[in-house]
C-alpha cells in the first residue's frame, strides 16, 4: 500500500473492500436518506388524526411540516463544515443520533409544542444527513458514473415516500398515529452499524475552518421569522404588528446574511459558486422543485381524506403506485443524465409533472381511485428525470473543491423551496376555499332554483326520516352549508394544483440556463 493510500481514508477503504466499496457505502448513506424522507412525508398522512388529539387548526397543523422543512434548510448549509471538521463517519454518526432522540420525543409527546420541537430535531439532523449522503456519492464515483449512481440512490429516496404513507395509515388506522414516528428507527440502526465500517474518517488536511456563527445566526432568524409570518399571517392578519415585525425582521437578516457571506473569510454558504451560470440556473430550478413536490405531497393526502373521504390507509395506498414506478425510473433516468446534456432531462420531466398537475387541478369529490392514482403516477415519473439530472448536472459544474459547499447549496435550495411550497399553497388553499365558499354562500337566495329543490328535497327526506318538523328545516339549511363547504374546499385544492402546474412551466426558463454544462476539472 502507497503512503498515498495510508493517508486518505476513502483510498484506505478502497484498498479493504475493492471496487464494491462504492455500493457498499452508498447503501450505508441511503438508509440515513430513506428514513429522513420517510419521516418527512409519512407525517402528512398522520396530520387529520393529530389535529384531532391536540385540537390543532390547519395554520397549527401545517407546522409540523414546516417546522421540519425549515430547520432540515437551516442545516444544510452546516454539512460542509461539519465534514471538514468531524469527518464523514462522526458527521453522520452524531445526526441519526439526534434523529432518533428527537424520533422518540415524538412519538412520546404529550403536547403540540413537544411535537413541533421534535419535528425542528427530526428536520435539524436531516438537514446534515441528506446532503452528506450525495457529497460519499461523488467522492467515490468517478464523473462518467455519477448519474447512474444518482440513480440507484434515488430508487432508496424514492421508495421511502411511496411505501412509507401507506404503511404509516395502516399502522394509525390499526393502532395509531405516535407509532409513524417510530417506523424509520430500523433504518437508522442499520446506517449507524455501517458507518462504523464503511464511512471514512475526516478527509481533510491541515485546520479546519471556522464556524461562521454569525452566517449561521443570521440564517436562522431568516428562516424562523418568515416562516412564522408565512404561517400565521391568515389567522392573526397580514397586516398585523407582529407578523409585519416577522417579515421586516426577516427581510433584514435575510439581507444581511448575502452581505456576511460576501464579505467574510470562512463563509457558511459561498456566494461565488452562483457566479457559475449552470449552477445558478440549476439552483432556481432546484428551488420550484421543492417547493412543488413537497407542496404537491402535502395537498395530495389531505385532498382524498377532506374531500373525497379516504381513511389513511387509503390515502396511502393512493401514492403507492406512483412511487413504485418512480423506482423504475430513476436508474433509467440516471444513465440518461451520464449520456444526455442535463437541461434535455430537467426540461422533459418539468413539462410531465406540470401536466401531471393540470389533470390534478380537475379532480373533485368523486374522481375514481385509480384516475387520481394515474394522475400522480404521471407526475413522479417527470420528477425520476428531473433529480439525477439536477443534481449531477449541477455540481458536475464544480470543481472538485467546491462539491461539499455546492452539495449542501443545492439541497439547501431544495428544502428552502419545500419550505415555502408547503406554507404558501397552504395559505392559498385556505383563502382559495373561503373565497369559493363565499360566493357559493352568496348565491343561495330566493331565486335559485336549484337551492330551493334541493331544500325541499332535504326537508322530505328528514320528513320521512321523523324528523320534528320543527327542526326539518334548520336542518335542511345545515346540509346545504356542508355541502357548499365541500365544494369550496375542492374549488380551493383544484386552484393549488393549478398553482403548481404553473411553477414547474417556469422553471423551464432557468432550466435552459443549464446547457452548455461542463465536466470540471
Amino acid at each position: 500500500m502507497t503512503s498515498a493510500a495510508r493517508a486518505d481514508p476513502i483510498a484506505l477503504m478502497f484498498a479493504r473492500f475493492g471496487p464494491a466499496y462504492r455500493w457498499l457505502v452508498t447503501l450505508n448513506v441511503m438508509t440515513a436518506t430513506i428514513a429522513t424522507v420517510l419521516t418527512a412525508t409519512i407525517i402528512n398522512v398522520a396530520l387529520p388524526d393529530i389535529m384531532g388529539t391536540f385540537g390543532m387548526g390547519q395554520d397549527t397543523a401545517q407546522l409540523l411540516s414546516t417546522a421540519f422543512l425549515a430547520a432540515m434548510t437551516g442545516t444544510m448549509l452546516l454539512n460542509a463544515w461539519a465534514v471538514e471538521r468531524f469527518g464523514l463517519r462522526t458527521t453522520f454518526i452524531a445526526a441519526v443520533l439526534v434523529f432518533v432522540a428527537a424520533s422518540f420525543l415524538g412519538g412520546l409527546a404529550r403536547s403540540e409544542a413537544m411535537l413541533i420541537v421534535a419535528r425542528v430535531f427530526q428536520g435539524g439532523a436531516a438537514g446534515i444527513l441528506q446532503p452528506l449522503s450525495m457529497q460519499v456519492i461523488f467522492l467515490v464515483f468517478p464523473p462518467e458514473r455519477r448519474g447512474s449512481a444518482m440513480g440507484i440512490y434515488g430508487i432508496g429516496v424514492v421508495l421511502a415516500p411511496a411505501l412509507g404513507p401507506t404503511l404509516g395509515g395502516l399502522v394509525i388506522d390499526h393502532f395509531n398515529w405516535r407509532y409513524v414516528f417510530f417506523m424509520a428507527l430500523p433504518f437508522c440502526l442499520l446506517g449507524l452499524l455501517m458507518a462504523l465500517v464503511f464511512l471514512p474518517g475526516r478527509t481533510h488536511s491541515g485546520p479546519p475552518r471556522r464556524f461562521d456563527w454569525i452566517g449561521f445566526g443570521l440564517m436562522s432568524v431568516f428562516l424562523f421569522t418568515l416562516l412564522n409570518g408565512l404561517s400565521n399571517g391568515q389567522r392573526r392578519g397580514w397586516m398585523s404588528d407582529t407578523i409585519l415585525l416577522d417579515f421586516a425582521v426577516a427581510v433584514v437578516t435575510g439581507v444581511g446574511f448575502i452581505l456576511w457571506e460576501l464579505r467574510t473569510p470562512a463563509p457558511m454558504l459561498s456566494l461565488k459558486l452562483y457566479g457559475n451560470r449552470v449552477f445558478t440556473g440549476a439552483s432556481v430550478v432546484t428551488f420550484i422543485f421543492g417547493a412543488g413536490i413537497y407542496g404537491s405531497t402535502y395537498l395530495v393526502p389531505l385532498f382524498v381524506q377532506t374531500v373525497q373521504g379516504y381513511s389513511p390507509t387509503q390515502a396511502g395506498l393512493i401514492l403507492m403506485p406512483a412511487g413504485l414506478v418512480l423506482a423504475m425510473v430513476f436508474p433509467i433516468a440516471g444513465r440518461l443524465t451520464d449520456r444526455t446534456p442535463a437541461h434535455v432531462t430537467v426540461t422533459s420531466g418539468l413539462i410531465v409533472f406540470a401536466l401531471s398537475s393540470l389533470l390534478l387541478s380537475g379532480a373533485d369529490a368523486d374522481t375514481p381511485f385509480w384516475v387520481m392514482a394515474g394522475w400522480i403516477v404521471i407526475g413522479r415519473i417527470g420528477l425520476g428525470f428531473v433529480m439525477p439530472s439536477l443534481n449531477a448536472g449541477a455540481l458536475k459544474s464544480l470543481t472538485f473543491a467546491q462539491i461539499g459547499q455546492g452539495s449542501g447549496a443545492i439541497n439547501f435550495m431544495r428544502q428552502l423551496g419545500g419550505a415555502f411550497g408547503v406554507n404558501l399553497l397552504s395559505i392559498l388553499l385556505e383563502r382559495r376555499s373561503e373565497h369559493y365558499v363565499q360566493a357559493f354562500t352568496d348565491a343561495q337566495d330566493a331565486a335559485n332554483g336549484a337551492t330551493a329543490e334541493l331544500l325541499r328535497a332535504i326537508t322530505a327526506l328528514y320528513a320521512q326520516a321523523g324528523v320534528p318538523e320543527a327542526i326539518r328545516q334548520a336542518g335542511a339549511l345545515d346540509y346545504l352549508g356542508r355541502v357548499l363547504l365541500a365544494k369550496g374546499s375542492m374549488m380551493g385544492f383544484r386552484d393549488a394544483f393549478l398553482v403548481v402546474a404553473v411553477l414547474y412551466l417556469v422553471a423551464l426558463v432557468p432550466a435552459l440556463m443549464m446547457r452548455r454544462a461542463r465536466t470540471a476539472p
